[in-house]
């Protein structure tokens, strides 16, 4: 996979454990796979486990997760690796866009607040000028 993010599928994103517990075996075992498997999805680059000092890799919570999803979807749809990859960088793709959408929207919220704010000075401003002016005015009738 070209993109150096890490794949955040929706179900993975329920999941808020990240923390490399499961070696290889185990994690293997708990997403119903070969050590093989995952071991292939990491070159492929859907897995980026930890590693010990050691260079053992250390598979989470979430990474048994995504590997469940590329299972479904190899399995279940009848994907090829190569549609799992274009499903999550289009996945990424969106979560790119939807990050930026939030980033925009409180960006909005600040300029309206600071708008406003703006507002309420030169609203401010203009009832301390005009009042001075309006006294030091004589009437209309006496000019």
């Amino acid at each position: 996979m070209a993109s150096d993010r890490r794949v955040t599928p929706k179900s993975a994103r329920r999941v808020t454990d990240d923390r490399a517990l499961y070696v290889i075996s185990v994690a293997a075992e708990l997403a119903g796979v070969h050590p093989q498997t995952l071991r292939m999805y990491e070159r492929k680059g859907f897995l980026r486990p930890k590693r010990t000092d050691g260079n053992t890799r250390r598979y989470s919570q979430s990474d048994i997760e995504i590997v469940r999803l590329i299972q479904q979807m190899t399995q279940e749809k009848g994907m090829n690796l190569a549609g799992v990859e274009m499903v999550i960088e289009l996945q990424q793709e969106l979560e790119r866009a939807q990050e930026r959408m939030e980033r925009l929207r409180r960006e909005a919220l600040e300029l309206q607040q600071r708008l406003a704010e703006d507002l309420e000075r030169i609203r401010q401003a203009q009832k301390t000028a005009i009042l001075p002016w309006r006294q030091a005015q004589p009437p209309f009738g006496n000019r």
